[in-house]
């Protein structure tokens, strides 16, 4: 082929890391993103609240003390992460099995139920968070 006949293709040779970083995700994308991510951080800290479970119902004393081991406030972020790892998780998967129905896949049916993901998890993990810190 010529040197005449080759498509002219952009060169990215000069990005920056404000470019990167500045870069703008679609809503869907960004709902799907912290899809894997909540199912990793669950994933990841399983065995631990497995471990806490199975240690606090070994006996009296040991749920006093897992007791006061999740009254610190650092503890109670952890568990507040992983609230709201699991309410997004549910609520992206109820998503995306509508989507596995062949059910909104368009472009404005998906950045809507994209949108109602945040809508309904992010309340509820600020009502997880109200509890936790004691506002009711």
């Amino acid at each position: 082929m010529s040197e005449a006949a080759k498509p002219n293709r952009p060169q990215f040779r000069n990005i920056s890391i404000t470019q990167i970083v500045g870069y703008r995700f679609p809503l869907a994308a960004l709902v799907s993103i912290l899809h894997r991510i909540s199912g990793v951080l669950m994933f990841l800290l399983l065995p631990f609240i497995l471990y806490m479970l199975d240690k606090s119902l070994a006996s009296e004393i040991s749920f006093e003390y897992f007791k006061g081991f999740t009254s610190g406030w650092f503890v109670k972020l952890v568990i507040l992460a992983l609230s709201w790892a699991y309410l997004h998780h549910f609520c992206a998967g109820i998503r995306h099995l509508i989507m596995d129905n062949h059910i909104g896949l368009d472009k404005d049916s998906a950045r809507k139920s994209a949108a109602g993901v945040l809508i309904i998890s992010v309340p509820l993990a600020l009502i997880v968070a109200l509890k936790l810190f004691g506002a009711f």
